[in-house]
C-alpha cells in the first residue's frame, strides 16, 4: 500500500477517545477534594489571616506589646466624645480621666487633674489644659454630684468650661478610637500590640509542640506496631501510664521541678527565652504524643500484613527502610489530620494553662494570659476578656474547619467525590 494515502497524525492528536481528563497524582486529587469543601477552605483562609496577623501585624503596628502609656490606662475602642467648644472634644473615662481628642477619636492629649482639684465633698473634679510652655489654657470642671450611678456618666457630663457658667451636655456621638484601635489595658498597653504578640506566642508553642509531638509519636509508634509481641506490650504500657496522669497535675509538678533548675536557666531560657514559654513547650511535648503514637501504631499493625511489606522482607530490606519507606507514607493521611488537629488543641491547652497561671508570665504575652488580665476587669472594661476569647475561638475554629475537610480528603473511606 502506498503510505502517502494515510494522514500520518502528530503526538498531541494521538489521545484516547475514551479520556476525559487529565490523570491526577495523589496530592493533586486531595486538593481537589478539599475545595470542594467549603467550610475547609474557610478554615484555611482563617489560618492564613491568623498567620499573617501575628507575624506581619506587629511589623506594621506602631505600637510595641510591652511599651506602658500610663496617661492612657483602660481607654476603649470605642470613644463617647463630648463637644465643649470650638474645636474642642473630650473623653471621659471609666477612670476619670479627661482626654482632648480629635472629632474622629484620636487621642490627643491629657488633662491634668491635681490632688488639690479633686473636691469630694462637692464631687468636683477640676482638670486643666497646658500648651508647651506649661500655660494654661483650658479649665474643665466636672460635676458628679447629681450621679448616682458612675455608668450612667455615658449620657452626659454636667461641667463649667473655663470658667463659664455649669452646662449639661450629652455627647455628641461614639467614634472609634484611632489611637488604639482596640483599646489599651490597665497599664496603658495597646491591645492590638498585644493581640498579636499573644497570637504568634500562642501559635509558635502550638506549631512547635505539634511538629515535636509528631516526630516522637510516628517514631515512637511504628517502632511499636512493626515489632508487635513484647516490645510492643512494654512501649504501650509506657503510653498508658503517661496517659493515666492529669495533665494539669502533670503541668504543676513540672513546674515546680524546674523552676529556677539548672536546666531552665541554661537551657529552656537561652533557647525561648524567660518567661515560661521553654516550660510550656516541654510540657506539652512531654504529654501530647501518645495520642499519635497510638494512631500510628494501629495503622502500622494493619499495613505490615500487606504483600508489599512481605516482599520488602523477602528481599532483605532493613526494618527502618521498611518503615520510613513503605508503612510511614502510607499512613502519611491519617497522621497529617491528626497533626492539624493537634494544632488546636495545644492553642486551647496553652491558653487554658496561662489563663489559671501556670503558663506565660511577664513580660511575655499569649491569648491565655491576656484572657486572665481581662477576667479581672470584665465588668467595667469587658473588651479586654472579650478580644482574646473572641481570638482563641476564631484559631480554634478555623484550624479545626481545615483538620476536617484534610480528613475528608485524606481519608478514601470518608471520601465522598
Amino acid at each position: 500500500m502506498d503510505k502517502n494515502k494515510f494522514v500520518f497524525l502528530d503526538s498531541e492528536q494521538k489521545l484516547d477517545k475514551e479520556q476525559t481528563r487529565k490523570s491526577l497524582t495523589y496530592w493533586h486529587d486531595v486538593w481537589r477534594r478539599l475545595k470542594k469543601n467549603h467550610l475547609a477552605i474557610v478554615g484555611l483562609v482563617g489560618v492564613v489571616i491568623v498567620i499573617l496577623f501575628a507575624t506581619i501585624g506587629p511589623m506594621i503596628n506602631p505600637y510595641k506589646y510591652n511599651r506602658q502609656y500610663l496617661d492612657y490606662k483602660n481607654i476603649p475602642p470605642l470613644l463617647t466624645v463630648y463637644k465643649l467648644g470650638d474645636d474642642i472634644h473630650v473623653f471621659l473615662s471609666e477612670m476619670n480621666q479627661l482626654i482632648l481628642v480629635s472629632e474622629d477619636g484620636k487621642l490627643l492629649e491629657t488633662f491634668s487633674l491635681a490632688e488639690a482639684d479633686k473636691d469630694f465633698d462637692a464631687k468636683t473634679y477640676t482638670y486643666r489644659l497646658f500648651d508647651e510652655e506649661n500655660v494654661e489654657v483650658a479649665v474643665v470642671m466636672v460635676d458628679f454630684a447629681y450621679q448616682t450611678d458612675p455608668l450612667k456618666r455615658v449620657e452626659g457630663i454636667r461641667y463649667s468650661f473655663t470658667y463659664e457658667d455649669v452646662e449639661y451636655k450629652t455627647p455628641i456621638g461614639k467614634v472609634w478610637n484611632k489611637t488604639f484601635i482596640l483599646g489599651s489595658d490597665k497599664n496603658g498597653r495597646d491591645m492590638l500590640a498585644r493581640l498579636m504578640y499573644g497570637t504568634g506566642i500562642s501559635l509558635v508553642i502550638a506549631f512547635v509542640a505539634a511538629v515535636i509531638n509528631f516526630f516522637i509519636g510516628v517514631i515512637y509508634g511504628s517502632i511499636s506496631g512493626f515489632f508487635g509481641k513484647n516490645t510492643d506490650i512494654i512501649m504501650m504500657r509506657i503510653v498508658d501510664i503517661i496517659n493515666s496522669i492529669p495533665l494539669l497535675l502533670y503541668v504543676i509538678l513540672l513546674m515546680v521541678v524546674l523552676k529556677d533548675s539548672w536546666f531552665e536557666i541554661n537551657v529552656l531560657n537561652k533557647l525561648f527565652g524567660t518567661g515560661g514559654l521553654g516550660t510550656i513547650i516541654i510540657t506539652l511535648i512531654s504529654v501530647y504524643w501518645v495520642g499519635m503514637a497510638r494512631l500510628v501504631r494501629a495503622q502500622v499493625l494493619s499495613l505490615k500484613e500487606q504483600e508489599y511489606v512481605l516482599a520488602a522482607k523477602t528481599m532483605g530490606v532493613r526494618n527502618y527502610k521498611i518503615i520510613s519507606k513503605h508503612l510511614i507514607p502510607n499512613a502519611l493521611g491519617p497522621i497529617i489530620v491528626t497533626l492539624a488537629m493537634m494544632i488546636p488543641t495545644a492553642v486551647f491547652t496553652e491558653a487554658f494553662l496561662s489563663f489559671i497561671g501556670l503558663g506565660i508570665s511577664a513580660p511575655r504575652a499569649s491569648l491565655g494570659s491576656l484572657a486572665n488580665d481581662g477576667a479581672s476587669f470584665m465588668q467595667t472594661y469587658p473588651y479586654q476578656l472579650v478580644i482574646p476569647a473572641v481570638t482563641i475561638a476564631f484559631m480554634m475554629l478555623a484550624f479545626n474547619f481545615l483538620g476536617d475537610g484534610l480528613r475528608d480528603a485524606l481519608d478514601p473511606r470518608l471520601r465522598k467525590g
